[in-house]
């Protein structure tokens, strides 16, 4: 039985589902959702293997125009992703339209690539809206097999994989077998807290974060975790910290919960903050934060 691997590479604009259906398809958590734009930063692979095929998914950050350098590392993620693609998941949501895309979606149409368009969050909307805006999106992108969808609420994935599956080449597997992700125990380490800065944190203060793991020993019963916590300017250490330490202890206690979920075990967790001054349009932060090689 002929064995096929490949790249399917999900993209879209912020917030349209991509990291709940990555999530959805690996059954792993591996890519924080929130509310906010810019959730994702970085292109993240996912694993999902089978006897005869290895599919390897990209969840990437939405596309946007870049405001700083930090986010053009971002757009870089995606540039590169339509390189590499043996297939595609462009996914949008109820009450978008064709001519608000950005760039790629364009770009995709033009590529002898197969994709699929996902219209997401249908659970919301009557069956009437959902046909209705079903056709535009047919008429717009008639090579790209076009389904409605519900990231949260759809559950058929395996006939879901199983399309996707089609539309790779025979090849050996890229990753061993028993892989889910490209990425290191210390990423999840960071995004996790970070989804924690999300969700707690209003206004600049979660885009102006970022998170390294400094130190991450396992002693067997207990993982033993340091984190940095940098943020833009001297002003907005406070912010974070909070009124004695109170927001900082809510971060680090929320994360070390679902730090052990994920690695199924007990985990003590440190938390420090520093301040890198303007860090989003610095390169020697930007590489030490891993936007750029």
């Amino acid at each position: 039985m002929p064995h096929h691997a490949g790249y399917v590479n999900i993209l879209g604009k912020p917030n349209v589902g991509k990291s709940t259906l990555m999530n959805a398809l690996i059954g792993e958590r591996l890519s924080i959702i929130t509310s906010k734009a810019q959730t994702t930063r970085h292109r993240i692979l996912g694993i999902v293997n089978g006897a005869d095929f290895q599919l390897i998914f990209s969840d990437l950050p939405g596309i946007i125009k870049p405001a700083y350098k930090m986010h053009e590392s971002m757009m870089e993620f995606v540039r590169t992703s339509l390189e590499d693609a043996d297939a595609f998941i462009f996914m949008v949501q109820m009450g978008d339209k064709p001519e608000n895309q950005p760039e790629a979606y364009e770009q995709i149409k033009q590529m002898k690539i197969p994709v699929v368009l996902l219209m997401n969050k249908v659970d919301l909307f009557e069956q009437e809206q959902v046909e209705k805006e079903l056709e535009v999106w047919k008429a717009d992108f008639p090579q790209a097999q076009v389904l409605p969808f519900s990231a949260k609420f759809n559950s058929n994935f395996e006939s879901f994989l199983t399309l996707l599956v089609q539309f790779l080449p025979e090849s050996e597997p890229f990753f061993d077998k028993d892989d889910w992700t490209d990425k290191p125990e210390r990423f999840f380490v960071t995004e996790i807290i970070r989804e924690k800065i999300l969700t707690n944190y209003k206004q600049e203060i979660p885009y102006s974060c970022e998170v390294v793991c400094s130190s991450f020993k396992d002693d067997g019963d207990i993982i033993r975790i340091a984190a940095e916590i940098y943020v833009e300017r001297e002003s907005q250490k406070p912010i974070l910290i909070g009124r004695k330490g109170e927001m900082l202890k809510r971060v680090g206690t929320q994360a070390r919960q679902d730090l052990e979920k994920f690695f199924g075990k007990k985990v003590f967790l440190e938390t420090f903050v520093r301040v890198a001054d303007n860090w989003r349009n610095n390169e020697s932060m930007l590489r030490k934060f891993g936007y750029k090689d």
